[in-house]
């Protein structure tokens, strides 16, 4: 059976749907974990190929997208096991639903629609909303106002620059700092005025407010951390000819994914002088993806959020 991406519905369009269904090639009676399922476009594809028996686990930290697909995908509801939980507690997903036997891990790291559009948590520079960005307010006390209004000026540097490779890091830091003392920033378009004011105009496609938000939204949520920690976590779930197929949009998300599947697709990692292995080391995975899988030109201009989107996939050996 071939999916036709077209004809899953869903107000999030699925980034690399088409590629990411003949990665992980999905059959009869497989099961799946989708540990950032979101408007749960990718999920649908899956369990429409898994049938009759075949299931799908779905963490997001992100309790409005668990509902949200709860209800969307309601006619899968005795195939899809969906759990609000950030995907690094996948360890304890698994083994709290007995859900056994994973044939395939689908990571999709980028915000869905969903959650730009009047998420009312401030995630996107578009809107006017509070300078939140949690995914689960519950369980996250960080926001995003308190640290703009309190981290001190290297510190802000440093996540503007280490999060989202931000060239006027220090520039854009410096000018919060400076209007902090006046105000307590507390929306995200009074933040957005700020970082438009202090940059120079120049033609660009990328808002000058982008890498910001996102260097904000990945230190609210722990995401790069979290990010090396699931990958180690999952190694242990997988049965040899299972696949991990990852979607990043950051070039130092992918560069993560990139590091952790070729260190773990190498069989020894002493030094080439020393003759005999002494580190012990053994190969995890087989690398399917050479080099990442990128968009097409028809799914960009369809989905210009998906244009910095990069599909890593390994397998299980």
């Amino acid at each position: 059976m071939v999916i036709d991406p077209k004809n899953v519905m869903t107000v999030h369009k699925p980034v690399l749907m088409k590629e990411v269904i003949e990665a992980l090639n999905p059959h009869k009676n497989q099961n799946f974990v989708d540990c950032t399922i979101g408007g749960g476009g990718h999920a649908e594809a899956i369990l429409s190929l898994t049938g009759p028996n075949g299931k799908v686990l779905g963490l997001d930290w992100d309790k409005q997208a668990i509902t949200r697909t709860r209800e969307r995908l309601a006619k899968y509801a005795s195939r899809l096991v969906l759990v609000n939980e950030s995907y690094i507690e996948i360890k304890q997903a698994v083994y709290d639903k007995k859900f056994n036997k994973i044939d395939g891990i689908l990571f999709d790291l980028g915000l869905s629609s969903d959650q730009l559009q009047d998420s009312g948590r401030g995630f996107s520079f578009q809107v006017n909303e509070p300078l939140d960005m949690r995914y689960d307010a519950e369980s996250n006390p960080l926001t995003a106002e308190h640290i703009v209004n309190t981290y001190p000026l290297d510190k802000l540097t440093n996540i503007f620059r280490e999060n989202a490779e931000e060239e006027s890091a220090r520039k854009i830091a410096t000018a919060i700092c400076e209007t902090r003392k006046q105000d307590r920033l507390k929306t995200t378009l009074e933040l957005v005025g700020l970082i438009v004011r202090t940059l120079p105009r120049k033609k660009s496609r990328i808002h000058p407010a982008t890498k910001v938000f996102q260097a904000l939204r990945m230190e609210v949520n722990n995401e790069l951390a979290n990010i090396r920690m699931v990958l180690k976590d999952i190694t242990q779930l997988l049965e040899p000819g299972a696949r991990v197929a990852v979607i990043a949009f950051h070039s130092i998300e992918d560069r993560i994914i990139k590091e952790f599947f070729r260190h773990e697709a190498t069989q020894c990692h002493c030094p080439k002088e020393i003759p005999v292995c002494r580190c012990e080391h053994r190969s995890q995975y087989k690398i399917i993806t050479k080099k990442p899988i990128v968009p097409s030109e028809e799914e960009i201009i369809q989905n210009f959020r998906c244009r910095s989107a990069k599909l890593r996939v390994a397998e299980k050996i």
